[in-house]
């Protein structure tokens, strides 16, 4: 195609992951012209490895496809909006019992195939280091941008970006048994409900301790080998360093009274609400480097977490992503400088669906800017909306990235049976899907 493309009817994107791609490929059907700028082949980042656009590099799972997972809610809503990411999945799946599960490397060549084949894209394949002065840019670079582009992106949000994701788990509401947590803030400072706290006596923390010190970890990958920050260290290697080190860290007891005993506890373990509305609470402190199915196991030996359900389990990682809450309108816009967009797990997104859902809704906001038209949003009570809610509405001192649940929903009207909501919450959110889409 020709490379002759008038600047201020071109959008240049930056990444050409599934977010990258997938914002290429709604703002071309839209009829504007992008330059889609990956360094792949010329230079591969520590975990990339295919030559292709939007390369799976982890598990070859999209994760389940019933809508009783608001990930099979989020695929349902971008497969009716008509994702690229999902049309692709569709045509290379695999068997995989519930879940949407790919061919990494026919999945890798489908979307290859229809960017290139796409008459509005051009490919530069270099690698980018600093952000284009002028004319519409979406920066889906992804969890591991390349130095250059990374001191770019510090001096332009203001070092509001971070390199290393310490995760704690999170657990729904919900699932919490308050006959044995209470709320209470640690000598009565703050509002009585900020904390819900998980009391320990000394043989459940002696327990606890040594289920830590027993539990399988995940082995980092060679450009993940860093030294911990003292701020961020995992809770297991603390509980390694002597069997009191938490009882003066996270799970200090003190200056909290449990109202069933009258006495501080022997140890405590305090959830902090995630989101405004405290339908979801973090595990103050426990970021982890445990798998996943030892977080399930030893996490649900703390009283009050037996049941827990984990809307998000702990991590440790090399990760690339800015405060989204801080620095993007819930269009992903850059409010210093709105023709500045963001996409991907670099806004604070987790997981393949998220990072394409986010470079959809990146470029069709991207699309609407450029024609002067305003930039429609979906409801809260759709999945995409309450993923783009959540990472430009959380609390900034706080904000992690996030996988989308249905934590992330707004609460139906009245009462509804615990076993009916998650259905009632797709059915509304598919009611609202339809509304937006009519808005574009």
């Amino acid at each position: 195609m020709s490379n002759s493309i008038e600047p201020q009817n071109q959008i240049t994107i930056i990444g050409g992951g599934l977010a990258g791609c997938e914002a290429a490929w709604q703002i071309a059907q839209r009829g504007i012209s992008v330059v889609l700028h990956e360094m792949k082949p010329i230079k591969f980042s520590p975990a990339h490895e295919l030559p292709g656009l939007a390369e799976l590099v982890c598990s070859n799972s999209l994760r389940g496809i019933s809508l009783d997972n608001a990930v099979g809610l989020l695929k349902e809503e971008l497969r009716r909006c008509g994702s690229l990411t999902m049309e692709a999945a569709e045509v290379t799946c695999v068997p995989a019992g519930g879940a949407l599960a790919v061919d990494r490397q026919l999945f890798s060549d489908y979307v290859t195939a229809k960017i290139e084949s796409h008459p509005l894209i051009r490919i530069e394949r270099s690698e980018s280091t600093g952000i284009p002065a002028e004319g519409a840019v979406i920066i889906a670079s992804g969890p591991l941008t390349s130095d250059a582009l990374a001191a770019s992106l510090t001096k332009l949000t203001g070092d509001r970006l971070y390199f290393y994701d310490a995760i704690a788990p999170i657990v729904a509401a919900d699932s919490l048994d308050m006959t044995k947590i209470f709320a209470a803030s640690r000598y009565g400072k703050g509002d009585s409900d900020d904390y819900l706290n998980c009391p320990l006596n000394e043989d459940e923390y002696l327990k606890f301790i040594d289920e830590l010190n027993g539990g399988e970890k995940v082995p980092a990958r060679d450009f993940e080998k860093v030294v911990h920050f003292e701020g961020c260290m995992p809770v297991e290697e603390l509980a390694s360093r002597g069997v009191e080190t938490l009882r003066f860290g996270p799970m200090k007891p003190v200056g909290l009274i449990n109202p069933h005993t009258g006495h501080e506890a022997h140890a405590v373990i305090q959830l902090r609400a995630e989101n405004r509305e405290k339908t979801m609470y973090n595990l103050v402190g426990f970021q982890t480097k445990l798998t996943w199915p030892e977080q399930r196991r030893i996490f649900q030996m703390i009283p009050g977490l037996e049941g827990a359900e984990f809307v998000r389990l702990g991590s440790m990682h090399r990760n690339t992503f800015i405060n989204s809450p801080a620095l993007l309108e819930t269009t992903q816009q850059l409010k210093s400088d709105r023709r500045i967009f963001f996409a991907g797990q670099i806004t604070g997104v987790e997981g393949y669906v998220e990072s394409a859902a986010s470079g959809f809704l990146a470029g069709i906001a991207a699309a609407h800017f450029v024609r002067g038209e305003p930039v429609p949003v979906p409801s809260p009570e759709t999945a995409l909306g309450a993923l783009m809610h959540h990472i430009t509405n959380a609390d900034v001192r706080h904000f992690q990235p996030m996988n989308v649940n249905y934590g992330l929903f707004p609460e139906l009207p009245g009462r509804v049976k615990k076993k009916e909501r998650r259905q009632k919450l797709a059915e509304r959110a598919l009611v609202a899907l339809e509304e937006w889409k009519q808005s574009l």
